[in-house]
């Protein structure tokens, strides 16, 4: 490996991965590569002494180089003091979970914080990796600067016991951690294997892939873990999800490393109490993943991260304009939608002035529209994307969009994971346009482009660009829009609900159908079992048959042994018996 490979990659000089397609990264094999990265593996710990020994006795006998690792163990309280026990890494350390929270999330942040790897390597306090482990991770860290690895792992039932952290250490030091946990009695991590597998290990999972960040084995380079805002230290269950979803926000490339390998001791949360975890996640993560379409399905509802961010730029713009275009955008289908004012709102200072001859009064009549619309934001600087919205609208002031147009346009993005779909306007005179772009298309670009490069150019090579027209979605001048009213969306709302009660039909008359199936095969299923009984009789014969059949085969063999022995005697008879007789004897 080279040492521009083997070093951290320059800005501008990466791989440019399109979607999450990982395959054409090559990493190094293990064993055979010099790495350079510093690693902090954090440790999130909770009254677990005893799993924590052994966690630490495993990473002591890791071959990722010692002096390029630090292991930070976050002691989140709950019961006596954690140690350091006599088995662990020579640059280990515990320090106390920051004042103010608790949870996984708030120990996991006050790790980070602490760390002073380039990479952050979390790893939870009941996990024995194998020897290869964190090497197998951060051989992907040095290929580029914007991957996010994922390790894998097996559920080892504990019930019986625990090995000692003696044990732990001298069996991941020579390679025998399937002897001290032998792959029977373990079991995978079901449905993300399953994910992976369907996925081509999420080399076809353009934009969900972040759905299998699994928190107890993973690792990210610690500025894009500190570009996506860390941590939601309000999330006690769930963060790994909603973390993956702000790094994927981030332009990240998931990459699941099979080679990664490492034993949970214990049985898994989900498994086991699946329902009850999925009741106490959905509600929150449907609130900060907008990706996640089938948790949001209230027709109107807020939420805390919308889906897209429109952005209006109001400087210089009639009020009129403005107030046409954020009605409409606030009247669309799509109810998770917020928008985003660009203009001078410095400006509007509260000195005495002539209120007719204002020269900003446009600009104070759109800030007194909307100030106190939750879904209304003000700023002189709108910043490069809307992240962790997915998607920012650039809308021209004085554009309306339909009623449908904004759902139909993002849907369409998605179809095939567009990172940037620019929308004709107007075209006459002078080209106006919108651009709707993928938060996580511009993210990576700009991760990526070299000085000068255009960050469309990137964009198109990492998640494509198209145009369209934006007759096709509806898009009008404020002066042939029609205006929202109650009555206008009142009927919207007829048809989404008419449209719904269809679908209702339509899924009832497919589950009876399904029903139909389900009874047919039912009754298929009894008939084969009595056809498989009727065969089973007719192999019983025909074996009864064969053995019966051997049996006169044996007779008749026997028969012709026998005659053979008696020929001569019998010739002899044949032939006096049909000598001519003389005729003295008659």
């Amino acid at each position: 490996m080279s040492a521009r490979t083997a070093g951290r990659p320059d800005r501008g000089g990466q791989p440019r991965i399109r979607h999450n397609d990982h395959g054409p990264l090559t990493p190094a094999a293990l064993g055979s590569w010099t790495p350079t990265r510093t690693v902090s593996v954090v440790v999130p710990a909770y009254r677990c002494q005893e799993t924590l020994d052994l966690t630490l006795a495993a990473l002591a006998a890791q071959s990722y180089p010692a002096h390029l690792t630090e292991v930070i163990v976050v002691d989140d309280g709950g019961g006596p003091p954690l140690r350091i026990g006599e088995i662990a890494p020579e640059r280990t350390r515990i320090v106390p979970s920051r004042p103010g929270g608790w949870g996984r999330a708030w120990a996991c942040q006050t790790g980070a914080d602490a760390a002073e790897g380039e990479v952050i390597h979390w790893l939870d306090a009941d996990m024995v990796p194998f020897r290869e482990h964190v090497e197998a991770q951060l051989r992907w860290h040095h290929l580029a600067d914007y991957l996010v690895v994922l390790g894998s792992l097996r559920f080892t039932d504990v019930s019986a016991g625990l090995p000692s952290a003696a044990e732990v250490h001298d069996a991941v030091a020579h390679g025998r951690v399937d002897e001290l946990f032998p792959p029977e009695t373990t079991e995978p991590h079901g449905w993300v294997e399953e994910f992976l597998a369907r996925t081509d290990d999420l080399r076809a999972s353009p934009v969900d892939a972040y759905n299998v960040h699994c928190g107890a084995t993973a690792s990210v380079p610690a500025a894009l873990l500190r570009a996506a805002g860390g941590m939601d230290t309000s999330l006690v269950l769930g963060e790994d999800t909603e973390l993956g979803y702000r790094l994927a926000q981030q332009g990240a490339v998931f990459v699941p490393d099979a080679e990664a390998r490492s034993r949970h001791l214990g049985l898994h949360t989900v498994g086991t109490r699946e329902a009850e975890v999925k009741r106490h996640n959905w509600p929150l993560l449907a609130e900060r993943v907008p990706e996640l379409r089938w948790l949001r399905t209230h027709p109107s509802r807020r939420r805390l991260v919308p889906y897209v961010d429109v952005v209006v730029d109001v400087a210089g713009a009639r009020y009129e304009d403005v107030l046409a275009t954020v009605d409409g955008v606030l009247a669309s289908t799509l109810p998770d939608v917020a928008v985003t004012l660009v203009g001078p709102w410095s400006a509007l200072t509260p000195e005495r002035r002539s209120p007719l001859d204002d020269p900003l009064l446009d600009l104070r009549l759109v800030r007194g529209t909307y100030e106190h619309d939750g879904r209304i934001s003000f700023t002189e600087d709108p910043g490069g994307d809307s992240a962790p919205a997915m998607f920012r609208l650039r809308l021209p002031a004085g554009w309306v969009p339909g009623p449908d147009g904004l759902r139909r346009l993002t849907a369409d993005a998605d179809a095939d994971c567009a990172g940037l779909v620019s929308v004709v306007l107007e075209g006459h005179d002078e080209l106006v346009s919108a651009r709707l772009e993928r938060t996580a298309a511009m993210t990576r670009a700009r991760l990526l482009a070299a000085e000068g490069e255009d960050l469309d150019d990137v964009v198109h090579q990492t998640f494509g660009t198209r145009w369209t027209s934006g007759d096709m979605w509806d898009f009008l001048p404020a002066s042939l829009a029609e205006k929202p009213s109650t009555a206008r969306r009142n009927a919207e709302a007829a048809r989404l609900r008419k449209e719904t009660e269809r679908w209702k039909a339509e899924a009832a008359r497919w589950k009876a159908e399904a029903a139909r199936w389900k009874a047919e095969a039912a009754t298929r299923g009894k008939d084969a079992a009595e056809w498989k009984a009727e065969a089973t009789r007719w192999r019983r014969s025909a074996v009864q048959w064969r053995r019966e059949l051997a049996q006169l085969r044996r007779l008749r063999n026997r028969w012709r042994r026998r005659l053979a022995e008696r020929a001569p005697f019998l010739r002899t008879v044949r032939n006096t018996l049909g000598r001519p007789r003389s005729t003295d004897d008659r």
